[in-house]
C-alpha cells in the first residue's frame, strides 16, 4: 500500500518573498465551504446564517468570513455552518482545492494591475471579486487598502506563483530605473 503524505500547496515556492515594496507569503491552510442556496431559499439560509453576501461583499458570520464568490454562490472560510443550513443550501467542502496567499505592501496594487483585469480603485478594502489572475481564475479579497488575498484553485499554484513573482519583479525593475542614482 502507497504511504501518502499531504504537502503544502506551496512546497518549493520559497515563500515569503519579499520585492519592490511587497510581502508575498502564503495564507494558512481554511476551512473553506461553498454556499449555494437552493431556488426561493435565501431568505430562510440569511435567517438560518445571520447574513448572506451580495456581490462583491465579505461579512463576517456563522463564526467565520462569508465571502460572495459568483452569481449565487459564496464561500464559508473558516465557518461553523448551523444546524439547518443544508436545507436551505448546497454545501460543499472545498477546503482541499484552495489555496491562498497574501500580497500586501506600498507595491501590491501596481504588481497586481499587472495580473489582474480589474480596477483595483474599485475594489475597496472588505470587498471580494472573481476574476483572472494572469489566466487562472481567483478570488480577490481586499482586506485592507495594501493588502490582498488572493485564493487559487490548489492545482494551479506553480503557475499564480511565476506569474506574481514575475509581476514583482518586474514592478521592482521599474522603480530600480525610476531611482536617481546614489554616489
Amino acid at each position: 500500500m502507497a504511504d501518502l503524505t499531504a504537502t503544502s500547496p506551496f512546497a518549493g515556492a520559497r515563500l515569503p518573498q519579499r520585492f519592490a515594496g511587497c510581502t508575498l507569503e502564503a495564507l494558512p491552510p481554511a476551512q473553506i465551504t461553498a454556499v449555494a442556496p437552493y431556488p426561493g431559499q435565501l431568505a430562510a439560509l440569511r435567517q438560518t446564517l445571520g447574513a448572506f453576501p451580495g456581490p462583491g461583499a465579505v461579512i463576517a458570520a456563522a463564526g467565520g468570513r462569508l465571502v460572495w464568490a459568483g452569481r449565487g454562490l459564496a464561500l464559508a472560510f473558516d465557518a461553523d455552518m448551523p444546524q439547518g443550513s443544508a436545507e436551505h443550501a448546497a454545501l460543499s467542502d472545498q477546503s482541499d482545492g484552495w489555496a491562498g496567499v497574501s500580497l500586501r505592501g506600498t507595491a501590491a496594487p501596481m504588481v497586481l494591475a499587472r495580473l489582474l483585469p480589474l480596477d483595483l480603485r474599485r475594489l475597496p478594502p472588505g470587498s471580494s471579486a472573481r476574476s483572472l489572475l494572469g489566466h487562472l481564475p481567483a478570488l480577490i479579497l481586499r482586506p485592507e487598502a495594501l493588502a490582498f488575498e488572493l485564493w487559487i484553485w490548489r492545482s494551479m499554484v506553480g503557475s499564480a506563483m511565476h506569474d506574481l513573482t514575475g509581476a514583482m519583479q518586474a514592478v521592482g525593475a521599474r522603480q530600480a530605473l525610476a531611482e536617481p542614482p546614489t554616489g
